[in-house]
């Protein structure tokens, strides 16, 4: 992505070598998908897990405000360390498990940041799918659950947080994403398949539109590109849902 410090009136700037890029992420065995389209998608109605079913009035409030800021800084703090982009395949310590800090992808952007505020999307994703396995994308040919990978990947975690109750509506409206916001693309469109994952700040780009906090190569960056390719899932925590999901483990 073109540097947004280097050129502060840039916006909507496409990286001169995304092709290449977009190749290199997709052969890298321990993240490469399928390239359907559709068995990528997540159903805006996909069905909430039981637990959080009961949890309807909890889930369904409003957005606590601090807790979006707290998320929006610390992915903002995340732009400050270099982290060279690897998707490769690693064994990780469990639960609480990462790989090396000067190492990672988009996902990991989002782990990082959530585990700060309590939620550790490795254990809940593992326990989730380890509870409902057929609930989630079958796109890497897994049998099973793997703690290692399965919360680094993108459509993964958008179940999760489908399942969870943390869905919005679908919108391109700019005002309708809020600092600590969690929205994934697909960064090839209707021409195939390419999972990728930010978070919301609370600053504004030449745009006009929320700046978001991504990995998409150059390690984490916050740049204006919030509806630079189609948005797959938008995603709101709360307080209480952390605190659910923690309480009872798989949702």
């Amino acid at each position: 992505m073109a540097n947004i410090e280097d050129n502060q009136h840039a916006f909507c700037i496409r990286p001169p070598n995304l092709k290449a890029l977009l190749i290199s992420v997709v052969v890298v065995t321990g993240l490469s998908i399928s390239n359907d389209a559709e068995a990528f998608r997540v159903p805006m109605d996909a069905e909430r897990a039981p637990a959080f079913t009961a949890q309807k009035s909890m889930t369904d409030k409003p957005m606590h405000q601090a807790l979006g800021h707290r998320i929006a800084k610390a992915a903002l703090e995340r732009t400050e360390s270099p982290v060279t982009y690897d998707p490769a395949y690693r064994k990780l310590a469990y639960p609480n498990g990462d790989v090396a800090s000067d190492r990672g992808v988009c996902s990991d952007v989002i782990i990082r940041v959530l585990r700060g505020v309590g939620l550790d999307l490795q254990k809940s994703v593992h326990e989730d799918m380890r509870a409902n396995f057929s609930a989630y994308p079958r796109l890497w040919s897994a049998a099973r659950p793997d703690p290692n990978i399965d919360h680094r990947r993108v459509p993964n975690l958008e179940t999760f947080f489908t399942r969870a109750g943390a869905r919005r509506p679908q919108s391109t409206n700019p005002k309708d994403f809020r600092a600590g916001d969690i929205v994934a693309w697909n960064l090839r469109g209707k021409a195939g398949v390419l999972p990728h994952i930010g978070i919301v700040t609370d600053k504004k780009g030449a745009s006009g539109w929320p700046m978001i906090v991504h990995n998409i190569g150059r390690g984490p960056q916050h740049e204006d590109v919030l509806l630079l390719w189609p948005i797959t899932g938008h995603y709101r925590l709360s307080d209480d849902l952390i605190t659910a999901i923690a309480e009872y483990g798989a949702v």
